[in-house]
């Protein structure tokens, strides 16, 4: 069955020289041959600020670039997240991102006890993440705090289920036929719709 879906490159960097563009590509490619209509955001080209302000959060106007990427979610079934690890979590930039579009109303609001309401149930999420270090160092010294902080928190409480995670690591050091075995995994993935 098709999906919408669509691709958030969290990368910092608009040129798309990076090992995690080239990821995109491949499962935006794979996605597309298999029927999956996909969109994409790519925050390095988005103009907003940084949240400041509880006020701001809680009750601000978004930027237009934020009201139609929180279109662009809205429109979704799945979204792939792509990012690099950067001092163990994601970029400052894709973090304001997230700031900015997970806003109360938006993602999650509260109901008349004060608990919180998910306002994105019925969405699935895959987040992908490329680091220098060794995966499993990132996953088991590290405890992945940085990834679980989005899945967990971000994402989990805005009401995405399930949501499945892909680290790769050992990026700066991977050779040709490494990365092609990447590549062909992401494609795989996008034409599955997961």
């Amino acid at each position: 069955m098709a999906k919408r879906i669509v691709i958030i490159q969290g990368h910092p960097d608009p040129r798309p020289t990076h090992f995690g563009h080239a990821l995109a590509d491949a499962y935006a490619k794979g996605a597309e041959a298999a029927g999956h209509e996909c969109r994409r955001l790519e925050v390095a080209t988005l103009d907003f600020p940084l949240l400041r302000l509880k006020e701001d959060f809680e009750s601000g106007t978004p930027p237009e670039s934020i009201r139609q990427a929180q279109e662009t979610i809205q429109w979704a079934e799945h979204l792939l997240i792509i990012f690099p690890l950067w001092n163990g979590m994601m970029p400052a930039l894709l973090k304001g991102f997230f700031e900015q579009v997970f806003r109360p109303g938006f993602a999650l609001t509260s109901d008349s006890h004060g608990m919180p309401k998910k306002l994105l149930t019925g969405r699935t999420a895959r987040v992908v993440v490329t680091m220098g270090m060794p995966a499993f160092v990132y996953r088991w010294y590290f405890r992945a705090h940085g990834l679980k902080s989005l899945t967990r928190g971000l994402l989990g409480f805005s009401g995405f289920a399930p949501i499945k995670e892909t680290l790769i690591g050992t990026v700066e050091g991977m050779d040709a036929a490494k990365r092609a075995g990447w590549l062909e995994t992401m494609r795989r993935l996008g034409s599955s719709g997961s």
